[in-house]
């Protein structure tokens, strides 16, 4: 009867311990999962803002034209 209820005594023990190294195992990789994520997000706003910047500033655009402009008058004027 003693070496049952020590059987069942480790096996719970150990059903405890491998659910506590799961858990958090599965915190440090959701953690690592989410940092990801938040990186990808931001690389990916930085590549949308740097592409949206560069059309608006391309040659033939309304926003060239006036830094054209607007440099031809500054020259005209500090000559």
């Amino acid at each position: 009867m003693g070496k049952g209820v020590a059987y069942l005594v480790a096996a719970i023990a150990g059903v405890v311990v491998v659910g506590w190294v799961a858990i958090n195992l599965l915190q440090a990789l959701v953690g690592a999962l989410a940092y990801l994520i938040v990186g990808a997000v931001v690389v990916g706003g930085g590549v949308y803002l740097y592409g949206k910047a560069k059309r608006a500033v391309a040659p033939g655009t309304r926003t060239q034209r006036r830094i054209e402009a607007a440099a031809r008058t500054y020259r005209m004027r500090n000559r």
